[in-house]
C-alpha cells in the first residue's frame, strides 16, 4: 500500500450507552479508493463524519493528511472534501451559481475561483448546463455537481457518503467514471461508502467490510472473493454474506427508507 493519507486506529463512537463505532483501525493509502460496506448501522456513515470532523471521537485515533481529527480539525477540513448522502446542491440555483457560492465561501480570489470553476464544469461534463438550474439536472448530473463543489478547493482526500443512492444504473456508472478519472487525474484519495456490491467491486482498489460497529475484514475485492470460494466462483454479495451473515440490502428502517425514497424524488 502507498503512504498512508488516512490512518485509523482503535476508533470508538458512542451514542448514550450504545457503542456505535467498537476500535475499528484501517488505512488508505495515497491515491487509493477505500470502500466502507456494511448493513445499515454498521458505523459507516458515523466513521466518515468522525473523520470529516463533523462528530468528535470518543476513542482511538484518526489522522487525515498527517492531521489529528481531535486536536487539528482546521487542518484536516483544509485537506479533504466531503460529499454527504443528503443532497447538497440547491435546486433554485444553476450549476454555476451553485460552484460560485461554495468558491466565495472557500474564499478564492476572482481570477482562481473562475478558473477552477470553467475546469471543474468541463471534468464533470456539465459545461452545456451549467446556467441551467439544478432542479431540472439529472441525478448523475446533481452528483456530478456536488462532486465539483467538493473539489473546489482541490483535496487531497474525497469523502463520498453513498454517492450514487438512489440514482438508476447508468446515471451510476457515469459517476464511478468520473470517480476513476479524479484518482487517475488528480492523484486523489477516495473514501467512500456504498451498498452497492457492483460499485465497490468497480470502483475500490481495496473495501473494508464493517458489522456492528467493528471492521470485520480488509482486502481487495479479489482478495476478498479468493477467501470464499475463488475470484470467478464468489461474487462481493458471497463476501458480505460469510463474513457478516447477512444478505446486504439496501433499504434499512422506515426513517432510512423515507430518506432514500425522498432523495430519488428530487434526483428524479
Amino acid at each position: 500500500m502507498p503512504q498512508p493519507v488516512i490512518e485509523v486506529s482503535g476508533l470508538r463512537r458512542f451514542f448514550g450507552d450504545f457503542e456505535a463505532v467498537r476500535g475499528v483501525s484501517f488505512a488508505v493509502g495515497a491515491g487509493e479508493v477505500f470502500g466502507l460496506l456494511g448493513p445499515n448501522g454498521a458505523g459507516k456513515t458515523t466513521i466518515v463524519r468522525m473523520l470529516t470532523t463533523l462528530l468528535r471521537p470518543h476513542g482511538g485515533e484518526a489522522r487525515i493528511c498527517g492531521c489529528d481529527v481531535r486536536r487539528q480539525p482546521a487542518r484536516v477540513r483544509q485537506c479533504i472534501g466531503y460529499v454527504p448522502q443528503a443532497l447538497s446542491a440547491d435546486g433554485s440555483l444553476t450549476g454555476y451559481e451553485n460552484l460560485l457560492i461554495f468558491a466565495k465561501i472557500l474564499g478564492l480570489k476572482k481570477r482562481e475561483r473562475e478558473r477552477r470553476i470553467e475546469e471543474l464544469l468541463a471534468f464533470m461534463e456539465l459545461e452545456e448546463v451549467a446556467h441551467v438550474l439544478v432542479r431540472k439536472y439529472s441525478g448523475g448530473m446533481v452528483r456530478r455537481l456536488e462532486i465539483s463543489q467538493a473539489m473546489l478547493h482541490r483535496p487531497r482526500v474525497l469523502f463520498l457518503d453513498e454517492p450514487t443512492v438512489g440514482l438508476d444504473p447508468v446515471a451510476r456508472k457515469g459517476v464511478w467514471e468520473r470517480l476513476g478519472d479524479l484518482r487517475k487525474n488528480y492523484q486523489m484519495t477516495i473514501l467512500l461508502t456504498t451498498h452497492y456490491m457492483e460499485e465497490a467491486d468497480t470502483v475500490c482498489q481495496r473495501v473494508g467490510i464493517l458489522d456492528r460497529g467493528e471492521m470485520v475484514v480488509t482486502g481487495t475485492p479479489a482478495q476478498l472473493k479468493e477467501s470464499v470460494g475463488g475470484p470467478t466462483a464468489a461474487s462481493l454479495d458471497d463476501v458480505f454474506a460469510h463474513y457478516t451473515g447477512k444478505q446486504l440490502t439496501t433499504g434499512g428502517n422506515y426513517n432510512e427508507l423515507k430518506q432514500v425514497r425522498r432523495l430519488s424524488r428530487r434526483l428524479g
